[in-house]
């Protein structure tokens, strides 16, 4: 019963996220500022200890860590394999369905997050509804700014809204052995750490490089940690 809130809950984070774009355009950095800090310190402050904690039965420290950078290293790849074969199309739809694709990963990331543990789940999904957020912004301000209509832009709104659903669906159709915890939960955390320093922190920061966009981050990171140490 709660994955099915959650689910719904990250459908509405996405879509609330998408109309947002359309009303506070001179705000939005300090959003995406903040969803960054949180990603990224979901990363560090739960993933990567949690991928430690389940994985040391199983994996030295050092393997655990060298998956977390191969998730780091496989979501680039992805991201500029996707951007590469999108240089020839419309930028706009390309852009969307990269955000889409990770609004889909960010929904197995907190089905296999409760499969692991309760805890480790709730804190997975308050990470992954902030970036959600901040994708539903992402969505409709990068559809709209390559040419896009209202119509178009709110047609992909509405599939980044999906992707998530889906991604926490698709987990009810396996369940990962007691050896793969560690390793699943490491490479979610590079890829975290992807999207938070490689894609919320640059675009936050680039169109208003002030001082509050870096506190926000900061602010992001903080509550993320309280959340993590409050929930145990």
């Amino acid at each position: 019963m709660l994955l099915v809130i959650i689910a719904a809950a990250a459908f509405l984070s996405t879509f609330l996220g998408g109309l947002l774009a359309l009303k506070l355009r001179d705000q939005l950095h300090l959003i995406l500022g903040f969803s960054a800090g949180a990603v990224i310190g979901v990363a560090f402050f739960d993933l990567l200890p949690e991928a430690i904690n389940f994985g040391q039965r199983f994996h030295t420290p050092s393997a655990i860590l060298a998956c977390t950078a191969l998730g780091f290293l496989c979501y680039l790849v992805l991201d500029r394999i996707l951007s590469f074969h999108g240089e020839s199309a419309p930028r706009g739809p390309i852009a969307a369905a990269v955000l889409c694709i990770h609004s889909l990963l960010d929904g197995v990331a907190i089905g296999l997050a409760f499969q692991a543990s309760r805890e480790v789940g709730i804190v997975v999904a308050i990470a992954v509804l902030t970036h959600d957020f901040s994708d539903g912004i992402n969505t409709m301000s990068i559809v709209l700014k390559n040419g896009g209509d209202r119509a178009r832009a709110f047609h992909w709104l509405l599939v980044d809204a999906v992707a998530p659903v889906m991604g926490v669906a698709s987990t009810f159709l396996f369940t990962l052995p007691g050896e793969g915890f560690g390793i699943a939960l490491a490479l979610f955390a590079g890829f975290f750490l992807y999207i938070g320093a490689s894609d919320l922190i640059p675009e936050s920061y680039h169109a208003h490089p002030k001082f509050l966009t870096t506190a926000m981050t900061l602010a992001g990171a903080a509550v993320l940690y309280l959340a993590i140490t409050l929930i145990g």
